[in-house]
């Protein structure tokens, strides 16, 4: 098993590369230079979208480099110099969280300076039933300073509660975005995700960031709402896939905001802006948003993802079911990664039989998230689980992405650090 060598140092130097190269990017003065996706407008394409100095970093060049010898790391390898465009195979998954606070605009800016040409907002509801950028309903207690502002903590579902050594309880919060309203929404400032279980103060539960991410950049944290996020995207060339997020608010929520206002109120902020459906793929992990849309709004329903996490169990891999989708008006499924990849009986990674499935079926297929794990030594984690056996560097990140790539067809990949998948998808043309 190989070591991985230099990790925080390298990720470091990739993120200060970025920095260095765009702050024009981060103080918001970036412009589209005409070269952009606006004369693209195919569904599904993964063509690029005009150089518009797009900046990698070192850290693609680290993973090819630390990728077990053979001919994907060579071919690989030959690309180093070569340049690379924007590229809607690139999704920036909640912008590029691996080093920037996840749904700020700092991280979205991040995510299209490495090229991603397309970038996500999770769409969550405030108490006054604005949309905001979150990942969770529920997740601002570890996204967000909140408990460290008293008069909004107070708002929340459960306050700040201090850990308790001797029963050995730990620190807990709960703040959702329906607890405050937007103007109160917009008082926070978004931080890299996690908290202290430890904490006896409300500025120690903030604390608590992955070892393998960073604060180094985590000094602003701009929040920002739905139509704001739809603004920046357009203002950077780039193109939209918002998820409606579960809520954990019972609905209607307050007796008369239903699911169904809240999955059209997300399409209208689109049809305000006047924004192409051709350019936005709506997401939902329920498939009775993915049905409303394609029912009440089919320009927009028809690119809609429905994000997929069941286990792999026969009734959620076979082939009539998958067709049975298909027959709904669902065309774009998107799972985990460990969904669409499993060990053939070589021990080599390859397809799965959901994968298989659903190119079979008719669905087109985004996969999620790379980037999201940890160094990969130890197999990979939640994302790899499918075939941790065979990941041990982080070089194997590749590996898996050739794999969805070129065995499965994926159209696009959601990253974390979307310079790796641009990165490929230039190489590769997948």
């Amino acid at each position: 098993m190989k070591p991985v060598r230099h990790w925080q140092w390298l990720l470091s130097l990739a993120i200060l590369f970025n920095a260095l190269g765009s702050a024009d990017l981060q103080a918001g003065s970036w412009r589209d230079d005409g070269r952009g996706d606006r004369s693209d407008r195919g569904h599904h394409g993964h063509r690029g979208h005009g150089h518009s100095n797009i900046q990698l970093g070192p850290r693609p060049y680290f993973l090819v480099n630390d990728m077990d010898e053979g001919p994907l790391k060579r071919r690989l390898q030959a690309c180093f110099d070569k340049p690379v465009k924007r590229t809607d195979f690139s999704i920036g998954h909640r912008g590029a969280p691996l080093q920037f606070p996840e749904h700020t605009r700092e991280a979205y800016v991040a995510a299209v300076r490495m090229g991603a040409g397309v970038v996500e907002c999770d769409v969550a509801f405030t108490r006054d039933r604005q949309l905001v950028c979150r990942h969770a309903q529920d997740d601002l207690a570890t996204t967000t300073n909140i408990v460290t502002i008293p008069e909004l903590n107070a708002k929340c579902t459960q306050p700040f509660v201090p850990a308790n050594p001797a029963s050995g309880t730990p620190a807990r919060a709960e703040c959702r975005t329906s607890d405050i309203t937007l103007a109160e929404f917009k008082q926070l400032r978004g931080k890299m995700d996690g908290y202290n279980p430890e904490a006896t103060t409300p500025e120690e539960f903030v604390q608590g960031t992955p070892d393998w991410r960073t604060d180094l950049y985590a000094t602003e944290g701009t929040l920002v709402t739905h139509r704001e996020s739809i603004a920046l995207f357009r203002k950077l060339g780039v193109k939209f896939t918002p998820e409606l997020k579960a809520p954990v608010e019972e609905m209607p929520f307050e007796g008369d905001y239903t699911q169904e206002d809240y999955a059209r109120q997300m399409i209208q902020d689109y049809r305000d802006a006047g924004i192409d459906p051709a350019d936005v793929w709506p997401q939902s992990f329920q498939l009775g948003d993915i049905l409303f849309w394609i029912r009440e709004t089919p320009a927009f329903g028809r690119q809609a993802v429905f994000l997929d996490q069941r286990p792999n169990d026969p009734e959620v891999t076979s082939l009539a079911y998958l067709r049975s989708l298909k027959r709904q008006g669902v065309n774009i499924v998107a799972p985990p990664i460990w969904k669409l990849i499993d060990l053939d009986p070589y021990g080599d990674i390859g397809p799965s039989d959901y994968a298989r499935h659903a190119k079979a079926a008719g669905l087109d297929m985004i996969a999620w998230s790379l980037e999201r794990s940890g160094p990969l030594a130890d197999g990979g984690g939640w994302y790899y689980q499918s075939v941790s056996d065979a990941i041990d560097n982080d070089g194997d990140m590749y590996t898996v992405l050739d794999v969805l790539a070129r065995d499965i067809g994926v159209m696009a990949v959601f990253s974390d650090w979307p310079a790796t998948t641009t990165y490929y998808a230039n190489c590769m043309n997948p």
